[in-house]
């Protein structure tokens, strides 16, 4: 009986990861030790925001694409919220506007100055205060310029138009914490996982669900769209608690595909997909490898094409846009790896091998360029636009005319008993609690003093006044 192996022609099946040299590294960053499950980095063309560990609040250091090295130990951080960081993810049309998230449950939006911070920043552009607890997940809209999620641990999903600095939606259908919110390319559904072992397409301007898959065998934890191959990839844990990935069908979610074992460790899975070059790279958590897949229409769907192995063990990864990437060097993908307990910042490169020096077309399609295909208005009166794309032909130097503008507020004020609640926000965490009561104390204590003098002073007129009764009382 003959056997001829299943190899498949890719040109991608040589693609390999080259670590950047030292010099190129970031390090002496005090990245944060918070197990909460995300990547605490997030990278565009101009720079990488990375989670630090702080006392006293949450804060996130910002550095410059270009200033590699060793960093300051007193480098500048943005330092605003009252708990710890949990998420950060920049604007992908304005590139010096950040949102992050926290267990304050508060997300902010901050505008960075070119160059990077001087000092540190404390003042956001925006506060948006809607979850009860804390929030562990912000994502932006890919085609609108002014629309951002953000999920709480109060099961909640909130729709904020910037624009106007309010929340236009909340979506309700979740029973538990959600772990992860993936857009299709136009932004028109979201899929999510959660911790009700339930995996959901959602039509995210209604709140509407569209599917549902109770995954019992195949435990998700995390979700990613396929780009237009109407597809989506979770990551999760079988039965038998191996690490597992699974391709679906997002008109129907009744089966999976394709189930696949991928190994036996314990690490969570974090699934990167690349529209452009259908590859699907996979991290572990703890791991020290990054495996790679080819993802087809047809069988066999997932096709692997190899692994990227390093000792050093990642805490969170992000990735560059794909107009930062160097296409001189034939770069598809680039990684920035989280190295705890090197203080290390990291960046790995994706490169398909070739000859030529030329601009290779093949391997760099029109890809979703830097400016966005409709307004958060746009957007929310139903309109759906696929992403305005760009070629990296020429350099893609292309300079962004746009520029963010925070809504003004007006000052309303809502007053009980004397008191504006507006005014006088409560408190949000167990430090800022403590720290307002002790401001409390000091102000009654002031109080106290002042209400003593001033009752020492009324005696000593009142006897002014008797004395003066006493001397002339014909006068008086």
């Amino acid at each position: 009986m003959s056997w001829r192996p299943t190899y498949r022609s890719s040109k991608f099946r040589n693609v390999y990861g080259k670590v950047a040299n030292r010099e190129h590294c970031y390090d002496g960053v005090p990245i944060t030790k918070n197990v909460h499950d995300n990547h605490f980095c997030a990278v565009n063309s101009k720079f990488v925001a990375v989670v630090t560990e702080s006392a006293g609040g949450g804060s996130f250091m910002v550095i410059p694409v270009s200033q590699a090295g060793r960093l300051d130990s007193h480098y500048p951080k943005v330092c605003g919220h009252q708990g710890n960081v949990l998420d950060i993810k920049w604007n992908p049309f304005f590139e010096n506007i950040v949102a992050s998230c926290s267990e304050d449950t508060s997300v902010r939006v901050w505008e960075i100055p070119d160059g990077g911070l001087r000092r540190n920043m404390t003042e956001a552009v925006l506060e948006l205060y809607g979850h009860s607890r804390r929030v562990g997940l912000i994502e932006w809209h890919p085609t609108s310029s002014g629309i951002l999620f953000s999920a709480g641990y109060d099961y909640k999903i909130l729709i904020w138009n910037l624009e106007i600095g309010e929340p236009v939606k909340m979506i309700d259908c979740h029973t538990d914490v959600i772990l992860s919110m993936s857009f299709n390319t136009d932004g028109s559904l979201l899929a999510t996982s959660c911790k009700d072992k339930k995996l959901r397409v959602i039509e995210p301007r209604s709140g509407r669900v569209l599917q549902q898959a109770s995954c019992k065998n195949h435990r998700v934890n995390r979700v990613v769209f396929l780009g237009n191959m109407k597809r989506l990839l979770t990551t999760g844990v079988s039965r038998w608690n191996t690490r597992q990935i699974a391709l679906w069908d997002q008109e129907d979610l009744a089966m999976p595909i394709v189930e696949e074992d991928i190994d036996g460790l314990s690490g969570l899975l974090f699934p990167f997909y690349d529209a452009d070059t259908h590859m699907l790279y996979l991290a572990g958590k703890g791991d020290g490898n990054i495996r790679y897949f080819e993802i087809t229409t047809e069988k066999p769907y997932l096709q692997y094409l190899m692994e990227f192995r390093s000792p050093a063990p990642q805490k969170g990864l992000g990735v560059m846009p794909k107009h930062g990437l160097d296409v001189s060097a034939c770069e598809v993908y680039r990684f920035y790896k989280l190295v705890t307990l090197k203080g290390l910042i990291e960046p790995i490169s994706m490169i398909v091998p070739r000859r030529s020096d030329t601009y290779q077309e093949d391997i760099y399609p029109m890809t979703a360029g830097t400016e966005p295909a409709l307004s958060a208005t746009e957007w929310l009166s139903g309109i759906d636009r696929d992403p305005v794309l760009m070629s990296l032909k020429d350099g893609y130097h292309r300079p962004n005319q746009l520029v963010f503008k925070a809504p003004v507020k007006e000052k309303k004020s809502v007053v009980v008993n004397g008191i504006d609640l507006l005014e006088n926000v409560p408190p949000r965490t167990e430090n800022e609690l403590l720290r307002m009561f002790f401001r409390q104390q000091d102000e009654l204590r002031r109080l106290k003093e002042e209400l003593t003098t001033k009752d020492v002073r009324i005696r000593q007129l009142e006897l002014e006044l008797n004395n003066l009764k006493n001397v002339s009382p014909n006068n008086v």
